[in-house]
């Protein structure tokens, strides 16, 4: 998974980028880019204005969503500051960064730094937006003798059983995947998608922030409701297809979102809020409500623009689709309140 994902000609590094694979939240309207403008700001506030904010996004893309932060910044009808002004405008004092595997686009703005790794002594934003998804893991299977895991042919998919489980791994698989059909009777196909890989990397992610908020937004699940039958699959040309390894597919698998958020709790030592997309987007001020129908007759344009806008949110909402994020946030040095969903 990781040659495929990350190596030479692997799937992020090569090609034309996942935007033209399939569609996120960033991708699929400006409103979650508002969104994350207004958190933006919250973390400012939080911080006391600093001279420097950064905004670090990892597993970039083609820095999509820093491309449009970087525009909402600078329009004027950003969000406002919900406290009194910063001596100096947010526009002149973000400093954005996209960390990613493949080489830095040509057409990317000056003002966004590209980077192959983390960097250090954060203070500001750190998003990762469908990135854990792509953290690479080890699947396994039960067997008589307990978990083995499960390998793969990096040319045809097809799967065989491999050794058993290491003691890091089985002991992941001890406290974050209980089996739901017992150790007696194992239900046909069921699998395990071990996400110790995840908690590392997110642990060692939010290690660079020194002071301000690691937010993680991801398809996942928690520990009550496992998917006994895994998640892992892949994406090709806006289609779901095989996880076929051989790098021209995006694979994935969803993420063990409180086993993650339990790692970065760990390092961050402080309380964080795990919410749905849903309830975050609401808490940022972006509801999807539909408009009143007295703004027609008032204001018909204003009604449309309402309505579109409404509608942008409810497919952010929607539970089946990109609604079915978790936002993670996890704050670092900082007052935890203002972070927390309500």
């Amino acid at each position: 998974m990781d040659r495929a994902l990350y190596g030479p000609t692997g799937f992020f590094v090569s090609g034309a980028g996942p935007a033209a694979h399939f569609r996120t939240s960033v991708h699929a309207t400006p409103a979650f880019t508002t969104a994350l403008l207004r958190l933006l700001t919250q973390v400012d506030v939080a911080l006391g204005h600093p001279a420097v904010l950064a905004v670090v996004d990892v597993g970039a893309g083609r820095g999509e969503l820093l491309r449009a932060l970087l525009e909402a910044v600078a329009r004027p009808s950003a969000p406002a500051d919900p406290t009194p002004a910063a001596p100096v405008p947010l526009a002149d004092r973000v400093r954005l960064t996209a960390v990613e595997k493949a080489p830095r686009p040509e057409d990317l703005p000056g003002r966004i730094e590209w980077s192959d790794h983390l960097p250090h002594g954060i203070t500001g934003l750190l998003l990762a937006t469908e990135w854990l998804d792509n953290v690479p893991l080890d699947i396994a299977v039960p067997t008589a003798g307990g978990w083995r895991y499960l390998l793969v042919d990096p040319a045809t998919g097809e799967e065989t059983v491999g050794e058993p489980v290491d003691a890091a791994d089985a002991d992941w698989l001890d406290r974050w995947w209980p089996t739901p059909t017992g150790s007696a009777s194992r239900a046909v196909g069921e699998r395990a998608e071990i996400g110790r890989t995840r908690d590392e990397a997110w642990a060692d992610a939010v290690r660079h922030v020194d002071r301000g908020l690691a937010l993680a937004v991801d398809y996942g699940h928690l520990r009550d409701g496992r998917p006994w039958h895994g998640t892992l699959t892949g994406y090709r040309h806006g289609r779901q297809v095989p996880p076929v390894p051989d790098g021209s597919t995006d694979v994935t698998a969803h993420v063990a979102m409180d086993s993650v958020a339990s790692a970065g709790e760990r390092v961050a030592r402080c309380a964080y809020s795990l919410v749905s997309q849903r309830e975050a987007l609401r808490a940022l001020g972006a509801d999807g409500g539909r408009p009143p129908l007295g703004l027609a007759a008032r204001d018909p344009a204003g009604y449309v623009r309402a309505l579109a806008a409404a509608s942008a949110v409810a497919e952010l909402a929607d539970p089946t689709g990109l609604g079915g994020h978790w936002w993670l946030r996890q704050p670092v040095g900082v007052d935890p309140t203002p972070f927390m969903a309500r």
